[in-house]
Parts: structure tokens; C-alpha cells; sequence
């Protein structure tokens, strides 16, 4: 067993790491220390991981319980040499609102999710074969950026239309705590800064009704009635203790489509984590970036096959491992038992379900801005340069698109827009412009100073004029 990377040896005196050392990868503490730090890294993917599903509408309980397994299954895959936890994925909240906007339902939903996870295996089966290279060539990081950001914008007439006029003033103060802690708070607490503000938001949409009483506004039905900010009506309902609801996939090719593009971003969140984890351990993983993407691959088909939402590799986690200096898998193998565990408590579940709208709009505001800031993150990490008129054009209109919900209809029944289409635009406009585009808009140059561009057409005197 040791191959799979589930034997490990014990680091120093199992209590904590020696002086400047770290516990590495096939390394663990005792297993009570693995045991709570397991837990640790269940808090701190724990925000995200249930936000997610709250927000596309599907079951939390079954969504922490599949993150568990999809978890499991990737340690496997990587033999142990890439700690990571596979939590569920924020990039497909939009993919989920539109198609929900469009008249599908959940089965819609995981279905089209469910093709995105066997695109995002076959993505990195080519990886294995022809090496990282193919991505690089394929989606280029004005192209990556582009997608990731639009991918964040196209959400904010969710929290505009749906979320936030709920409860505006719980939205707000809920907005202003989250910010707070995001940027004051250090340390472990800041990693979990957007679960904090989601439980300070909860405990006001609870204090607010003991005071006022209901409110009345629109209620997540959009209908304008009297109603209560949280209502708990569902916990009392719930076991302590059962299975969570499946569903089977539905598959239609207009709610695929819409999905589809959202590989783009999970190839880059997958790329950057593994780079971040072998720089880390000092140990290079460029050999399992293919094995990386698949396993997050099949982790999300195992996952949406059942009902639930995709999985990613989660930053929040590597975060975890920086400040504790352990990247033992032994504790991710903790922390997906301990996910199984939670998947099996529909009370939970229901408490989860319960989040007010006030409060998710508070969050929202900030968390679908960080998504779409991402990606010019990577744009900034990369040096692209949108002086560029090969790097502007597509991105200006890809961007504008996939967030205004611009659609191009072909018939009666089938039409793109959106991200889809968005991404459409960025992907093949940025390449067939290249290869169109004229050499010096193709060269590589060096950044110039503020005001100035590299990219006006050459003068007859070399430009020295």
C-alpha cells in the first residue's frame, strides 16, 4: 500500500515539526495530531465547500460527503505526493444560475458538470502523454485570465437580482464584517474569513427577527411577501442521522455548452495549485500535473453522478500547510473521513440550507469579485500585456459578452451566450487573430513605461523617428 501513498513514516517525535523542518508529503505526526489537524483542514474548506452547493441549489450534506470520497480517490491517484483536498467547486455558480434561468433543474445541472469532469480526465490524459505544453498552447494566460474573470462578473446580477434584496441592510453589514476579517484578521482566521462572515450574518438575520420580526421584501422565489430572514423550520424536520438525497444526471446540449467553458478555469486552478505544493515541499510535481487534472476529473463525474457539484483543488488547504508546515497526506485522509462523516447528518444539512438570502448576498458581492479578479491575477502573474491590440480585442469583447449575457441565436431552440459564448469569442478570437496578426504584434517585447506601446506599426525608419 505504501505505492498509493497511504503508509507513512512517523516525523521526528510525532509531536511537531523539528526547527526549520517540515513533515513532508509520505511523513505524519502521531494520529491524534493527524486526527486534529484533519479537522483543521475541514474548517477551513468548509466555507466554500457549502456555500457552493447552496448556491447552485443542490444538497449540502451530499455535496461535504462527496467531497470526502472525490478526496480519497485523488490521494490514490497521485500516490500520496500531491496533499490535496478536493472541495466543491465555485466555478460553476454561474454555469448553475443560468441554466436554472433557462428552465433546467438539477439534474440539468449536475449533468452538464458531469461533461465538463470527463473533458477536464481527457485533459489531463493529454497532459501525461504530451507534457504541459499543450496547455500552454491551447489556452494561454490572456485566454485563462480572460475565462476565469468572466466567470466571476457574469455572477453579479445573481446577488443584484436574487440575493441581496432579501435583506439589504443584512447584506450590507454581512458584506462589511466578511471584508473586515478577510483583510484584518490573520493568520489560520483569515484563510476561513468568508465562513466567519456567513455565521456573523446568520447570527444577525437571527437577532434581527427576535427584535423587528419578519421583513418584507422579495424571498428566494423572487415573490415580495412577509417572511422571515432565517427561517429554521426545516432543521427541526431533519434526522440526526441518514443518507443524503441522490439524483441522477440529465444531459441537454444547451445547458452543456454553457458548462463547458468553465474547463478552461479548472485546468489553471489545478496547474497553480500543483506548482504551489511542489515549490512548497521542494519537491517538482510538473510529472503529475496530468494525473492531477484527471483525478479532479473523475472526482467531479463520481460526484455530479450522484447529485452533487464538482470538485477543485482548494487553495484555502495549501494555506493550512504553510502555516502549520505539514503536508503529510495522512492528514487529508483524516479530513475526508471526517467529510464523510458530516455527509451524514442531514441536520446539518438543513442548517446549511437555511443560510438567509440577506446574508448570502453580503457574501456573494465579495466572493463572485475575488472569482473574477483571479483572473487578472494570472494576467498579472504572467505578464500579459493588454497594450497589445492581439491581447485586447478578443479579451474586450469576449469579457463584455459572457458578462452582459450577449446571446447569438441559431434557432428557435439553441442559442450561446453568455460564458459560453464569452469564452467562445476570447478562445478562438485570440487565435485565429494571432495567426492572422502581423509579426510585431506576435514578438514578444519588453514592457515599456506608462503612455508608451511597443505595439504602433513600425515606422519606415525603424521607429526611431
Amino acid at each position: 500500500m505504501g505505492g498509493l501513498g497511504v503508509r507513512w513514516k512517523v516525523h521526528g517525535d510525532g509531536r511537531v515539526p523539528a526547527p526549520g523542518a517540515v513533515v513532508r508529503p509520505d511523513e505524519r505526526l502521531s494520529w491524534p495530531r493527524t486526527a486534529g489537524l484533519g479537522a483543521q483542514h475541514v474548517v477551513a474548506m468548509f466555507g466554500a465547500s457549502f456555500v457552493a452547493p447552496v448556491l447552485m441549489g443542490l444538497d449540502p450534506n451530499l455535496a461535504i460527503m462527496m467531497s470526502g470520497f472525490a478526496t480519497m480517490l485523488f490521494l490514490l491517484a497521485t500516490r500520496g505526493r500531491v496533499p490535496s483536498y478536493l472541495g466543491c467547486s465555485l466555478s460553476f455558480v454561474g454555469v448553475a444560475a443560468t441554466i436554472r434561468g433557462q428552465g433546467g433543474g438539477s439534474a440539468a445541472v449536475t449533468g452538464a458538470i458531469l461533461v465538463v469532469g470527463a473533458v477536464l480526465v481527457l485533459v489531463g490524459l493529454a497532459v501525461r502523454k504530451f507534457g504541459a505544453r499543450v496547455i500552454h498552447a491551447a489556452m494561454p494566460p490572456v485566454v485563462t485570465g480572460a475565462v476565469v474573470m468572466l466567470i466571476g462578473f457574469n455572477l453579479a446580477p445573481v446577488t443584484a437580482a436574487t440575493y441581496w434584496p432579501q435583506d439589504q441592510w443584512t447584506a450590507l453589514l454581512t458584506m462589511l464584517l466578511t471584508g473586515f476579517a478577510v483583510v484584518c484578521l490573520r493568520g489560520f482566521w483569515s484563510r476561513i474569513a468568508i465562513f466567519l462572515g456567513l455565521v456573523a450574518g446568520y447570527l444577525m438575520s437571527w437577532a434581527f427577527d427576535a427584535v423587528f420580526g419578519r421583513i418584507h421584501s422579495p424571498d428566494a422565489s423572487g415573490r415580495t411577501v412577509d417572511h422571515w430572514r432565517l427561517d429554521l423550520s426545516g432543521v427541526g424536520k431533519a434526522d440526526w442521522f441518514g443518507l443524503p438525497s441522490v439524483h441522477g444526471p440529465g444531459f441537454t446540449w444547451p445547458a452543456v455548452l454553457v458548462a463547458l467553458p468553465v474547463v478552461i478555469a479548472l485546468v489553471a486552478e489545478n496547474a497553480g495549485h500543483v506548482k504551489a505544493v511542489g515549490e512548497m515541499t521542494d519537491d517538482p510535481l510538473d510529472d503529475k500535473l496530468g494525473t492531477a487534472i484527471s483525478a479532479d476529473g473523475v472526482g467531479s463525474v463520481l460526484s455530479t453522478a450522484f447529485g452533487g457539484p464538482a470538485t477543485t483543488t482548494y487553495s484555502e488547504n495549501i494555506g493550512v500547510m504553510a502555516a502549520t508546515r505539514v503536508y503529510s497526506t495522512a492528514a487529508y485522509w483524516a479530513a475526508a473521513c471526517f467529510a464523510l462523516l458530516f455527509g451524514l447528518c442531514p441536520k446539518f444539512g438543513a442548517v446549511v440550507a437555511a443560510v438567509p438570502g440577506g446574508v448570502l448576498g453580503g457574501i456573494t458581492v465579495i466572493l463572485y469579485g475575488m472569482i473574477g479578479l483571479l483572473g487578472a491575477q494570472i494576467w498579472i502573474n504572467n505578464g500579459v500585456d493588454m497594450r497589445n491590440p492581439l491581447n485586447l480585442v478578443p479579451v474586450a469583447a469576449g469579457i463584455i459578452i459572457g458578462i452582459g449575457g450577449v446571446t447569438l441565436k441559431f434557432t428557435d431552440s439553441f442559442e450561446l451566450g453568455g460564458i459560453a459564448l464569452g469564452t467562445l469569442v476570447v478562445l478562438t478570437g485570440y487565435h485565429v487573430l494571432k495567426a492572422l496578426a502581423p509579426p510585431h504584434l506576435k514578438a514578444q517585447e519588453p514592457l515599456l513605461d506608462e503612455g508608451t506601446s511597443a505595439y504602433d506599426e513600425p515606422e519606415a525608419d525603424g521607429g526611431k523617428g
